[in-house]
């Protein structure tokens, strides 16, 4: 047989093989078969590159790395949904629904999965385009990441263009491992599916992609030309025939009533599917009714999102422990008995403060209701007192710092009780953590559990000493070898080069955080002007007052201090400020104060600060009159309720990713109006 019959014939096969694995969950061969066809496709494509087809399994492997993402406008906006909190938004939702369309209208029920929105387009029945949904026009192009995507369908039985939508997540199982083995590897953990979904489809390098098990379901059919179908129901039939892996245990109904208790069925039960679903999505069935009910500028008024309430579990308070934080804070954090709660499995949960302990009346042994702030940090809500027993013990933090045994103090005016011995060891620990950190130095790798070992095996001491270690230090401990010490090396030798402002931040001056080691570092050209600087020109600095302005005289005041920098700098880390190079941004956002609450859909809370501020906006902590707007997400809380009593304009992602398209700060304004 010659190459390009060969080719063909693998092809078919082999996505004959993939249908059998992710979508039937019926295999027919063994992966050492499966393997063994696709080395023999990708060889005879490498041997003949013109007879490689748009449809080849062989791209599920990756490409080449990309250097960005380019830009692409959907064909059919991808609007986001308005929301719905209670069983009474829903029947206002079905009022406006009947009062539309003044005809009987049914409903199509589906899980709203925790993922990642995407918008895929095939032409000649070959997949040739995939983007996320970006500001709703326009969104990046991962169509080389979305091919190693192995439940998308490269080819389809059908000529039409055809637009679908869907959602990329990562199953909780698949989840679980992944986080294992970042934890076995000293690297740090991922938050929840749906924050590893967004990273891995946002890789530059399509090969990375590859390597996670992400999946993906098929919830809209946007475009087809010439159909007939005329229910969404219909649709999803249509792409279910067609090879797409659609939305699950979608149902049907045309009572509002027995949508409601399907919708508290599954807020119970959640917790047993496979995946993460934050929510339902209720939409109008009839397609023609939809084109009827048309739009508003956001969203489908024939469609709308139930968000599920935070997720609480109830466990068992096995014991409390305490760690010192590097400012000498001792915390007290709960032992729990495992529960999966909002992605994850917990087993620890943050109890704040004494204060907090005793307010709540927490005890060693007290069966405890749980839930996750902002649905990442795990926290002690309420004590199930009916189910004690007598035997829960009374807690009381030490009067002694549980590492180096000197006595603990609470400061007048603070929650927090406080080791102040400087030379506690776990305050090292946590101090060289935190130079490490994102936020500070950023060095890739150097995780607190290989923190713990350069401590443990005395290669460091202080953070300076982490500039003069040598691949042979570290080569020989556990858990490293040639690979990982190699890498470790490397990050720390680039983070060498890195703004004065990490540096700031990474040394861990008190009441000096990433905004405040900015402020310095744009006002002083170097560490050694900001050593010299006196109060009068400290506490002039934008956002400084006398708290940060003596914190900062008194760090550089210690000898100590000092001579760790010298070190830094005889090791060649840059403590010189570094002119950004003009990215060409407008401050659209300037004079304005701008907060941010709750969880945002695909930005991380530090991303949308830096958006903020590289367009000359404050991102600050409290809403008060002179707040210009907020930027909500998730589980906003108090603050978007603050918002809405004091009348400031309330936007979500999608409108800020939409304003900082504009270029002109009177748009912006004008949006904001």
């Amino acid at each position: 047989m010659d190459a390009k019959n060969r080719i063909s014939e693998l092809i078919d096969l082999i996505n004959y093989h993939n249908n059998r694995y992710y979508n039937e969950d019926s295999p027919e061969i063994s992966d050492f078969e499966y393997d063994k066809l696709m080395k023999e496709l990708i060889k005879l494509e490498e041997e003949n590159p013109k007879l490689k087809r748009a449809d080849s399994p062989s791209s599920r492997v990756g490409g080449k790395p990309l250097d960005k993402f380019n830009q692409v406008t959907h064909k059919i906006p991808m609007l986001s949904l308005s929301n719905a909190y209670s069983a009474q938004d829903l029947r206002d939702f079905d009022k406006r629904v009947r009062d539309s369309i003044n005809e009987g209208v049914e409903y199509v029920v589906e899980f709203k999965i925790d993922g990642l929105s995407v918008g895929l387009t095939y032409n000649n029945g070959i997949f040739e385009k995939g983007a996320t949904r970006g500001n709703g026009i326009i969104g990046e192009d991962i169509t080389q990441n979305l091919k190693t995507v192995k439940t998308i369908p490269l080819k389809v039985e059908d000529n039409e263009e055809i637009v679908v939508r869907g959602e990329v997540y990562i199953s909780k199982e698949n989840f679980e491992t992944i986080n294992k083995i970042q934890e076995e590897e000293g690297l740090q953990l991922f938050a929840n599916p749906r924050n590893l979904a967004a990273g891995t489809l946002r890789q530059l390098d399509s090969k990375l992609t590859a390597k996670r098990p992400l999946d993906i379901f098929i919830f809209n059919l946007e475009y087809i030309e010439n159909t007939e179908l005329k229910t969404h129901s219909e649709s999803l039939e249509y792409l279910n025939k067609l090879g797409f892996k659609v939305s699950p245990n979608y149902k049907v109904f045309s009572d509002m009533d027995e949508i409601i208790k399907h919708i508290d069925y599954w807020t119970v039960n959640r917790s047993n599917l496979p995946f993460e679903i934050d929510g339902m999505v209720i939409k109008v069935n009839n397609l023609s009714q939809r084109e009827k009910m048309g739009y508003t500028a956001k969203s489908p008024r024939w469609a709308i999102a139930y968000k599920f309430p935070a997720e609480q579990k109830k466990t068992k308070l096995i014991d409390i422990i305490v760690e010192v934080g590097r400012t000498g804070t001792i915390t007290p954090t709960a032992i729990l008995e495992p529960v999966r709660l909002a992605g994850t499995t917990v087993s620890r949960a943050t109890l704040h403060n004494e204060d907090y302990i005793n307010e709540k009346d927490i005890r060693i042994g007290d069966t405890v209701i749980v839930q996750k702030a902002g649905d990442i940090i795990p926290q002690v809500v309420e004590v199930v007192k009916d189910e004690r027993t007598g035997d829960e013990i009374i807690f009381k933090l030490p009067e002694k710092c549980p590492v180096c045994s000197e006595p603990t103090v609470r400061l007048e005016g603070e929650a927090a009780v406080k080791c102040i011995n400087i030379s506690c060891p776990a305050q090292i620990r946590r101090g060289i953590i935190h130079f490490a950190s994102r936020d500070a130095m950023n060095i890739e790798g150097l995780g607190e559990s290989i923190v713990t070992l350069l401590l443990d095996n005395k290669i460091i001491k202080d953070i300076a000493d982490l500039y003069y270690i040598n691949k042979e230090d570290i080569i020989n401990l556990e858990r490293m070898g040639e690979k990982s010490a190699s890498n470790l090396v490397n990050a720390i030798e680039k983070s060498k080069q890195n703004d004065l402002y990490r540096l700031i931040n990474g040394l861990g001056i008190k009441y000096i955080g990433v905004k405040g080691a900015k402020v310095l570092a744009k006002n002083f050209k170097s560490l050694d002007e900001i050593i010299n600087a006196d109060m009068s020109e400290l506490i002039n600095l934008e956002e400084f007052g006398d708290i940060m302005a003596n914190s900062v005289i008194q760090f550089f005041k210690e000898e100590k201090n000092i001579g760790v920098i010298k070190k830094l700098e005889d090791a060649g880390v840059n403590t010189k400020s570094i002119v950004s190079e003009d990215k060409g941004l407008v401050n659209i956002f300037e004079g304005m104060k701008i907060v941010l609450t709750g969880t945002l859909p695909t930005l991380k809370r530090n991303d949308a600060k830096e958006m903020i501020e590289a367009r000359g906006g404050k991102a600050t902590s409290s809403v008060s009159k002179s707040t210009t707007f907020v930027l909500a997400g998730e589980e906003a809380g108090s603050k978007l309720t603050k918002a809405n009593e004091l009348g400031i304009p309330v936007i979500d992602e999608n409108e800020f990713l939409e304003m900082i398209e504009h270029t002109s700060k009177e748009d912006v304004e004008m949006m904001i109006k």
